[in-house]
């Protein structure tokens, strides 16, 4: 397992790459979905926000293996969610106006 510094780091890696994305998007084509990308960016907010909550609050267990999969569910939610992110970024390539 990863530590907790390292997960913080992946959790704000990934989801400023979804956000980067969807500026580039935005400049790219100025005049076409701007709520829509304004929605991904949001909703990539809310999700780093959840996972850093969660991870700066585990469980309180004398259980280790039940603290690590509270961390793998952390690392397992965030693939997830930043993959889902960035299929939503890549729909909107495909939407025609």
């Amino acid at each position: 397992m990863a530590t907790v510094r390292r997960l913080k780091k992946d959790i704000d890696y990934l989801i400023f790459e979804v956000i980067s994305d969807c500026f580039n998007y935005g400049s790219l084509h100025p005049d076409e979905k701007a709520e829509e990308v304004t929605g991904i960016i949001s909703d990539a907010v809310e999700l780093r926000n959840d996972l850093i909550r969660r991870v700066n609050n585990p469980l309180k267990s004398d259980n280790p293996k039940e603290v690590r999969s509270h961390f793998r569910l952390v690392q397992k939610d965030l693939v997830v969610g930043a993959d889902k992110l960035f299929g939503r970024l890549s729909a909107l390539h495909g939407k025609k106006g």
